[in-house]
């Protein structure tokens, strides 16, 4: 099972404010705790063991959807994530990561038990989930859900950086995915259902894989008092949704130059090249906030409106417009990656106002800048947010 420790490091990372659109703000140097600014939190810069990275969010639903820690230490002095799951000498692995993504829904599925018959609508909440564990020169990249992750990688031959994507989203909108389904569950023909040109598993949701949605999980959820509108017509024996991401494990190179780790919301605007080319083309200092607002200018102009109008629209109206976006850039710089094993203290961006944290060897907390990272990330599949803080992580990285 998950400790209180991991629970509480999955919290909600930020909460924007609605004053502005952190359009004029700026992030010069390394704020420790980033910056709340109108719809926008964002930490334009700081250090991680390999290097540095960039976070941004900006919010358009009515409640934010998407979250994301960034931590940075060493594995052996981390209580929670993955390297919970480690053995007794630490080794990082594709089964470890499986590990935890189920531990968590198996914790997850027992709270809603618990608090089925008093709130039945946690039943309905679910979160994609995303993580990348850089451990001894290997990256490790774990998805469930509709976020992806790139790398920005350097092709000397023709001397650019060129996009290479590591994870594949679970989305019924993609073939293969369809045929997956159908594959898992041959006797229902409406496993997949076609509704106003998009494809939705049972007709209700478009991810195949998530954490939480327990309705889509076990019958004994499938019935009131769940609203009307979350149940199936007719009871099933095995899981619709699953919980088992699809796992990448490759080596690092000194070719590979960055990760872009986002939500859905910027891959709906910019395509990965796109991304990459933006990346690889711009100082590192407030990147992940120019990928957001290149998304934000492709939205606007996709309503044939200026960017300037679509910065007036408050959260929930936004929505219509764009989705949450969230934006974590991590650089890898390869003389980092091949040295030796980190042993430093532990640095945590949750996006709150008490920002980052040092933890040294006698237990004080101080602030500091440089160390190493960890990201998650967090997106509910809907608005039942208070139940969603209870929810693991969607984009997660971890050196070490």
């Amino acid at each position: 099972m998950v400790t209180p420790t991991w629970r509480k490091l999955v919290l909600p990372c930020w909460r924007p404010s609605v004053d502005d659109d952190g359009e004029n703000s700026s992030n010069r140097g390394y704020d420790l705790i980033g910056r709340s600014d109108g719809l926008w939190w964002y930490k334009d810069s700081g250090y991680h063991i390999n290097g540095e990275f960039s976070m941004a969010v900006i919010q358009a639903n009515t409640v934010l959807e998407d979250y994301s820690q960034l931590e940075s230490g060493p594995m052996s002095s981390t209580e929670s994530g993955p390297q919970e799951f480690t053995s007794d000498d630490q080794d990082m692995s594709a089964d470890v990561i499986k590990n935890a993504y189920l531990a968590t829904e198996e914790e997850f599925l027992s709270l809603v038990k618990k608090q089925w018959e008093t709130k039945p609508e946690i039943a309905s909440v679910g979160s994609c989930c995303l993580v990348g564990i850089v451990c001894n020169g290997f990256l490790y990249i774990a998805n469930a859900g509709d976020s992806r992750a790139v790398l920005g990688r350097l092709d000397k031959a023709e001397k650019e950086v060129k996009a290479v994507q590591l994870s594949d989203e679970h989305n019924a909108n993609r073939e293969s995915v369809r045929e997956e389904l159908h594959s898992l569950h041959p006797d229902d023909p409406q496993i997949v259902v076609l509704k106003h040109k998009v494809w939705r598993v049972k007709g209700i949701i478009q991810v195949s894989r998530s954490i939480g949605d327990a309705y889509l999980k076990k019958s004994e959820f499938n019935r009131p008092p769940l609203l009307p509108k979350f149940r199936l017509p007719e009871p099933f024996e095995k899981p619709i949704l699953l919980a088992e991401p699809s796992i990448l494990v490759k080596e690092l190179y000194p070719e590979d130059q960055f990760l872009i780790f986002a939500s859905d919301g910027l891959w709906e605007h910019l395509s990965n090249q796109e991304a990459v080319e933006l990346v690889s083309c711009s100082p590192r200092n407030g990147i992940a906030r120019k990928l957001v607002k290149a998304a934000l200018h492709e939205a606007a102009k996709k309503r044939e409106m200026r960017y300037s109008d679509l910065k007036k629209i408050d959260r929930g109206v936004r929505r219509h417009f764009h989705d949450d976006i969230t934006v974590i850039v991590v650089f890898l710089d390869s003389h980092l990656i091949t040295s030796s094993p980190f042993d430093g203290p532990i640095l945590s961006i949750k996006g709150e106002p008490e920002g980052s944290v040092f933890r040294s060897a006698n237990g004080k907390k101080e602030h500091m800048q440089a160390c190493q990272v960890d990201v998650w990330h967090l997106k509910t599949l809907d608005n039942v947010n208070d139940y969603a803080s209870k929810m693991p992580w969607e984009h997660r990285f971890n050196f070490c």
